[in-house]
């Protein structure tokens, strides 16, 4: 009992490259703030060792862990229950362990939902949203389980786009379409909420989105996923057309804050992770 009063306890991240190191700054931002004897540590697996890592987290009592890709699909053979999104998505980039009980949930789309929830309700909201690859895919969902009235998923490649039209349509109550990526799209009238779920800006906050800047209207809320510039060109163009913008490192702060929440039970600053993460990307 003494050697574990004094030992940290443990989450982590399992990814095949290094690229967890912003999650790990932030997080641990939040156990320093909130005073925890806390660590999250960011670990290079393997495909092949995920097996083996997934059990060394139980054996070493880990409270949980975060997952990149390739792992988030791969993991779900490892946990003992998922959670309802995950569960709809199948993909799973945090692991939660209660009482010995690994379960799998999926918080990108909650750290977007929960950043969204701040400016606009999506219950009763017609959406547009740019992308089909796995956060577009977290974020339909949480959108349709928060009650959307409807999704249009715009995307430049039909095949791509339509397994996600369909998981909507098929496992939720909100109607999903497919539109494919006409230059430059025009925003229908009548959208209350606009998504760039791509990887368009990333690394290039000039890189524009290929729409027409003048279909975005003051009434409209615009958010973008893109953390690395967090002021992209489209947020930018939005803001000259009066929308409200939503950065996206809100939603990985969320997805911070909901994460700590499951491991530690604490509600953390989402403050001090920005500060944290606006002194990696600027803000």
């Amino acid at each position: 009992m003494a050697v574990r009063d004094f030992r940290s306890e443990l989450v982590g991240s399992f990814s095949e490259g290094s690229n967890g190191n912003p999650t790990v700054a932030m997080i641990e931002a939040a156990f320093r703030h909130h005073g925890l004897n806390w660590r999250y540590i960011n670990c290079e697996v393997p495909p092949a060792g995920l097996a083996d890592a997934v059990k060394g987290a139980r054996a070493m009592g880990w409270r949980g862990f975060n997952l990149s890709i390739p792992h988030k699909v791969a993991v779900i053979a490892h946990l003992d229950k998922l959670g309802e999104s995950a569960a709809i998505m199948g993909a799973v980039n945090c692991a939660v362990n209660r009482e010995g009980v690994l379960i799998g949930e999926n918080t990108d789309g909650k750290g977007f939902l929960k950043s969204l929830l701040e400016v606009v309700d999506p219950r009763g909201k017609s959406i547009v949203m740019f992308g089909a690859g796995g956060a577009a895919r977290a974020i339909g969902v949480e959108l349709a389980l928060a009650g959307a009235k409807d999704i249009t998923i715009v995307n430049r490649s039909a095949e791509r786009a339509q397994p996600l039209v369909k998981l909507l349509n098929e496992k939720t109550k909100t109607p999903a379409e497919l539109v494919v990526w006409p230059r430059p799209y025009r925003i229908p009238d009548g959208t209350d909420i606009v998504v760039n779920a791509t990887s368009i800006g990333l690394g290039n906050g000039n890189q524009p989105l290929d729409i027409d800047v003048t279909s975005l209207k003051p009434q409209m809320v615009v958010a973008d996923v893109i953390v690395d510039p967090p002021d992209t060109r489209f947020l930018r163009d939005a803001k000259s057309q009066g929308c409200t913008t939503i950065d996206g490192l809100g939603m990985l702060i969320n997805q911070g804050v909901i994460g700590v929440k499951y491991w530690t039970g604490i509600d953390a600053d989402p403050a001090a992770m920005r500060a944290e993460l606006e002194a990696i990307f600027g803000g």
